[in-house]
């Protein structure tokens, strides 16, 4: 039997305008001057200020060569070679290498070129080179696929499922070195065995324990492996042996000695006398605006037939006053969130100790900004701020919150690098177990229940005791 149904539901969406807005919230520093360059020779009505400063600097460069060649003939008959003076030109005496600066290509960049030499479309080449450069610095994918999907649909402006994903992350898994991509340390230990000799008695009991019972061994419930794949304790040490074996980062140390890059922070916050200033490191939205006299110019030498002449310039016009306002925009939504941030984390940006650091999510932000979640989740997503304490990275500085046994509520991330610390420091033959650790944290004056630092070292992929000790 036939019938209609009538239905009234909200679904929110996204305009094409909204969606280049938070691309362009989510640019940092070098990504925006990019895309105003860009801009810029795209569409005549967009115009820059000329940078008053650089001209300085140019006047007095120019004088300064006028000195140099004035006094070049002091310099003339030295005997001394110069290409030592000349060198340190270009580097602080402190730092100046003494040997020549190796060219160090980054795993990523390595990735990369193996990625052009493969049989694959431009559209999935570039969507996988995306995705390299999301990986950590050890190799790992540490974002959900569904977290990946969103952003490179933004990236991208057309809809990415995490089926997509999956699919290229097969590609990216097949590139040297292997296993990057991989999203745990169980999945990378699991590529390495499948591409070992899988007829192996031990290398197919190390897959199957790892496939079904990684819970089990990393709880360290040996008597129930043992009974589970019929083997006594011998074969159980020698099948761990093996896993041990095994690499758990993707990354070789070859690549841990990649080149140091510049990272050009977004926010400048300085500490004067117990008050936290936030500012932007460049402001662009005075440098940019539209060319308002050269419309007026070309409007009266277009002819009203010409109606495709008129519409052209007029979009174009149109572009360059959304642009512009979109430059004010962005900075405007950036010292509102970075202000608000600094508020909530006064302590941590006056002392830059972690411990200092408070529960923090972006649903805080938003409560109080009026902003949306995405607005805020794109313009901390990639950008630094410059501190007395050093260079941080903003999301870094978002943490959920939990409860010690007195009721203090603790940032996550304060706990996990206090993990971090004692695992880092701990005798390696006989390492700390969550209980150790629990008291340790305990002289520290924080009260953790032993299933939260336990909750806490699976999220950061640490084994347990047991298992450090077979694999140190």
């Amino acid at each position: 039997m036939l019938a209609q149904l009538q239905s009234q539901k909200q679904q929110y969406r996204f305009l094409p305008q909204q969606i280049e807005l938070l691309n362009i919230f989510f640019l940092n520093s070098l990504e925006l001057q990019q895309k105003m360059k860009n801009e810029l020779e795209e569409n005549p009505f967009l115009d820059i200020h000329e940078d008053s400063e650089t001209e300085e600097a140019d006047a007095r460069s120019s004088k300064d060569d006028v000195q140099d060649f004035e006094s070049s003939e002091e310099y003339m008959y030295d005997d001394n070679p110069d290409h030592r003076s000349e060198h340190q030109n270009y580097f602080d005496t402190a730092i100046a290498p003494s040997l020549a600066i190796a060219n160090v290509v980054t795993f990523k960049e390595d990735a990369k070129q193996q990625l052009r030499l493969l049989k694959i479309s431009d559209k999935d080449t570039a969507k996988a080179e995306y995705i390299i450069d999301m990986l950590n610095p050890q190799g790992f994918l540490d974002r959900t696929l569904n977290e990946v999907a969103d952003d490179m649909s933004f990236f991208f402006q057309s809809i990415v499922d995490a089926t997509t994903i999956t699919r290229l992350l097969t590609i990216v898994h097949s590139l040297d070195p292997i296993g990057i991509g991989t999203r745990s340390i169980r999945e990378y230990l699991l590529l390495q065995l499948y591409s070992s000799n899988t007829k192996s008695l031990q290398v197919t009991r190390a897959i199957f324990l790892l496939e079904h019972h990684y819970t089990d061994l990393m709880q360290r419930k040996f008597e129930k492996l043992n009974h589970t794949i019929k083997v006594n304790d011998a074969e159980m040490r020698q099948v761990l042996t093996l896993i041990g074996t095994l690499k758990f980062h993707p990354v070789r140390d070859a690549y841990q000695h990649d080149p140091k890059q510049t990272i050009i922070p977004d926010f400048i916050i300085t500490n004067y006398g117990g008050t936290v200033q936030v500012n932007l490191f460049s402001s662009k939205a005075g440098s940019v605006f539209v060319n308002q006299s050269l419309y007026d110019q070309l409007a009266n030498h277009i002819s009203s037939k010409d109606k495709m002449a008129s519409q052209y310039v007029k979009s174009k016009l149109n572009s360059a006053k959304w642009f512009v306002n979109a430059i004010k925009q962005r900075e405007d939504t950036m010292m509102r969130i970075m202000q608000c941030i600094v508020t909530i984390q006064k302590e941590y940006f006056m002392y830059g100790d972690i411990k200092y650091l408070k529960p923090m999510v972006l649903k805080n932000i938003s409560e109080v900004l009026g902003l949306d979640i995405s607005a805020i989740s794109r313009i901390t997503g990639n950008k630094y701020a410059d501190t007395p304490f050093g260079l941080i990275f903003l999301k870094k500085l978002f943490s959920e919150g939990i409860a010690d046994k007195s009721g203090e509520i603790i940032s996550s991330k304060v706990i996990k690098s206090l993990l971090v610390d004692a695992i880092e420091l701990e005798n390696k033959k006989q390492p700390y177990t969550d209980q150790d650790m629990v008291n340790i944290l305990s002289l520290k004056g924080y009260n953790i229940a032993r299933r939260t630092v336990s909750k806490y070292r699976q999220q950061m992929q640490m084994p347990t005791a047991q298992i450090r000790a077979v694999w140190a």
